[in-house]
C-alpha cells in the first residue's frame, strides 16, 4: 500500500480477541489487522511489536463492523458477513470458514452491513444495514431466520437487551425501534428528534450510534447524545457534546463517546462532561475495551487514520498501534 492509501486510510471496527491478548482492527480498503497486545504492552516492546502480526483482504469494500464470538471473528461488508477462526488467525493462517448473504429483494444493489450485535440468549447474530431492515442469522444452523422490517431508511446501528429478549436498532429515518427478539414485532418506536432536549435539526435526526446496558440506553448521531431510561420510554440526560458521535459504550459510572473530533468524551451519567481527552486521528469512528482479560485492560480508538490509539489509562494516550 502507497503512501496515498496511507494518508486516506480510516478504521472503520475493532473487536478483541476472545483470550483479550490480540485485536482485530477493520479498514475502508476490505482489510483485517491483527495487532498482539501482549506484544505490544510487554515491557521488552519495540516499534514493530506497534505493526499488525498478520494483515489480509477480507472483503472487496470497507470492513464495517468486525465481532467476536467465543472462538470466531465475524466481519461485515458490502451485503456479507464473513467468519474467521481466531485460533488460525494468531497462527497467522487467513481462510475464511464461511461467507453469508442474506436475499436482497434487488440484486442491483448490495447494501452495506454495517453493525451487528450477538444475542447470546439463542446464540444469533442480529444486523442491520442499507436495505432498512434488522435481519438474524442462526450461527448455530447458519440460516437466516427473520427479517424485522420497519424503518424506512438505512439502519446504522443494532444492539441486544438479552433480559428483556429486545432488539434495539436506529436509522437514517431518526427511529429507535425496540423489538421482541421472538416474535419479531417492533414494540416501541422513539423518534429522538422530536424531543425537544435532543433535537438538532442543522444535524439532521439520523441516528448513528446505539448502545443499552439494560434498563438503560444511549443514543446519538444527528440528535445530541442522551441517555434513556428504556421503561419510561424518556431522556434523563442530554451530552453538550458539539460533532456528531458515532460509538458510545457504559464504563463504571461513565459514558465514553467518540465522534467528530479527535477526542474521546468522558460523561458522567448526571450529562456532564468531566474531561475530553486527546487522539491522534482528526476524527473518530469506533472505540473498544478490553474487558475479558485483566492484564490487558485497554481502551482502543480509531478512526481516520491508520493509527489506532491504546489507552491503559483512561486519562491519556499510553501509544498507538499502527496498520
Amino acid at each position: 500500500m502507497g503512501p496515498v492509501e496511507l494518508l486516506h486510510m480510516s478504521v472503520f471496527s475493532q473487536s478483541f480477541s476472545p483470550c483479550g491478548r490480540f485485536l482485530a482492527a477493520g479498514n475502508n480498503y476490505g482489510e483485517i489487522a491483527v495487532f498482539s497486545l501482549s506484544a505490544a504492552l510487554s515491557p521488552d516492546a519495540t516499534a514493530l511489536s506497534q505493526k499488525p502480526v498478520l494483515r489480509f483482504p477480507a472483503h472487496e469494500g470497507p470492513v464495517f463492523s468486525l465481532l467476536s464470538t467465543d472462538c470466531q471473528l465475524l466481519s461485515s461488508g458490502n451485503g456479507e458477513i464473513s467468519c474467521w477462526s481466531w485460533s488460525e488467525l494468531i497462527k497467522k493462517n487467513v481462510k475464511v470458514l464461511w461467507t453469508k448473504r442474506p436475499n436482497y429483494k434487488s440484486s442491483l444493489e448490495i447494501p452495506e452491513i454495517n453493525s451487528m450485535s450477538l444475542n447470546q440468549r439463542d446464540n444469533s447474530l442480529v444486523f442491520g444495514g442499507g436495505d432498512n431492515n434488522v435481519h438474524i442469522l442462526d450461527l448455530e444452523h447458519g440460516v437466516f431466520k427473520a427479517v424485522l422490517q420497519g424503518h424506512t431508511d438505512y439502519v446504522h446501528c443494532v444492539s441486544v437487551r438479552e433480559r428483556e429478549a429486545e432488539i434495539l436498532s436506529g436509522g437514517e429515518d431518526g427511529a429507535v425501534r425496540m423489538w421482541d427478539s421472538r416474535t419479531g414485532q417492533s414494540v416501541h418506536c422513539i423518534e429522538v428528534h422530536k424531543y425537544e432536549s435532543c433535537a438538532r435539526p442543522q444535524f439532521g435526526k439520523w441516528i448513528s450510534c446505539l448502545t443499552t446496558d439494560s434498563d438503560w440506553m444511549l443514543c446519538g448521531g444527528g440528535p445530541s447524545l442522551s441517555l434513556w431510561h428504556l421503561r419510561s420510554l424518556s431522556p434523563t440526560s442530554v451530552f453538550p457534546l458539539p460533532g456528531v458521535q458515532r460509538q458510545t459504550t457504559f464504563y463504571q459510572d461513565m459514558i465514553l463517546a467518540v465522534g467528530e473530533g479527535p477526542v474521546v468524551s468522558h460523561c458522567l451519567l448526571s450529562g456532564k462532561v468531566k474531561a475530553q481527552i486527546p487522539c491522534s486521528p482528526q476524527s473518530l469512528n469506533t472505540l473498544q475495551l478490553n474487558t475479558s482479560s485483566t492484564e490487558h485492560r485497554v481502551l482502543t480508538v480509531g478512526g481516520s487514520s491508520d493509527q489506532i490509539d491504546v489507552f491503559t489509562n483512561l486519562s491519556y494516550r499510553t501509544f498507538s498501534l499502527s496498520f
